[in-house]
């Protein structure tokens, strides 16, 4: 490791859709090769850089996903990342529930809490909730007392979601959104939307908004064009807003407060990452294949030797 950068035995990698974007040129940033790829891993320091301090080898750390993955890409047996971007975790936790913390939780929690300032008893509708990020945005909810409306295309991923915690599981290839969400909310519509499809799914999302309810964007799943529902966020006042982590990791003071509040959550059980399948290390190509496949219930991990 050079100045600023500790590197760790990786134990485990948390995969997600930004990696599996990465690798097909659509993500915020594009490879140039020779690249790296991946942001979450777990395991333990082996050697320490010039100019680091607060850790010690031999510390359990996982990271925080604030560097390039192109740069500093955690897809290996070993890995070299910057100093800040590792966390100690709770000691209760295994090597795989590590490597699905920050990727889970700090998307939602950004967008719910530091952005929406969710409040008990506010409807919040969280699309493609089958997601680790979806799992994560329910029991954010849970936890604040709001009400949880989490939509999946498929009703195989219906008791699941239940189970998670969401009050409400709207099957979107069997019912209207707009008309669920009425019945739901009796009329008034969704507070909070946590979206991650965009395209064409923004104009009923907008329908199904309350009035001056608020829409984050952290996501483009149908890789399809957006359009903006101009006329329906005029009449209803609606806020739409484009949401990446980048917005809490690049901030010190909301990344401080988004690590307390995490392993707050952590530590009273109202916070527990859900792990859907793990991989091998030699079947990480299989494991992006069944990430691309989207039968997901949660986080997919992958454990390395």
């Amino acid at each position: 490791p050079g100045a600023g950068e500790v590197r760790i035995k990786v134990h485990a990698l948390g995969l997600n859709r930004a990696e599996v974007l990465l690798r097909q040129g659509l993500y915020l940033e594009k490879p140039t090769f020779p690249s790296r790829i991946g942001y979450e891993a777990s395991g333990v320091i082996e050697a320490i850089g010039e100019g680091v301090t607060g850790f010690t080898v031999g510390q359990k750390v996982s990271t925080i996903p604030c560097f390039s993955q192109t740069k500093y890409g955690v897809y290996g047996e070993h890995a070299i990342v910057p100093a800040r971007s590792l966390a100690i975790y709770p000691d209760h936790l295994t090597d795989e529930q590590a490597a699905a913390i920050w990727l889970q939780y700090l998307p939602a929690y950004g967008a719910l809490i530091q952005q929406a300032g969710l409040k008990s008893g506010q409807f919040v509708l969280i699309t493609a909730a089958s997601s680790s990020v979806g799992f994560a945005a329910i029991q954010i909810v849970k936890r604040e007392g709001g009400i949880a409306i989490a939509t999946t295309r498929s009703a195989s991923k219906r008791d699941s979601l239940l189970e998670a915690g969401a009050d409400h599981v709207i099957v979107t290839d069997e019912s209207d959104i707009v008309a669920e969400c009425k019945i739901i909310t009796r009329g008034k519509g969704v507070d909070i939307i946590f979206d991650a499809i965009a395209g064409p799914m923004l104009v009923p999302l907008a329908r199904a908004a309350a009035h001056e309810g608020k829409i984050y964007l952290y996501g483009a799943l149908s890789l399809e064009t957006t359009v903006f529902p101009f006329q329906i966020a005029l009449k209803k006042g609606l806020s739409v807003s484009g949401y990446t982590m980048f917005q809490v990791t690049e901030d010190p003071e909301r990344m401080a407060q988004g690590q307390k509040y995490i392993y707050d959550g952590l530590a009273d059980g109202s916070l527990v990452p859900v792990i859907d399948k793990v991989f091998a290390f030699k079947k990480l190509a299989q494991a992006h294949e069944y990430m691309e496949s989207n039968q997901q219930k949660g986080k997919i991990v992958v454990s390395v030797p």
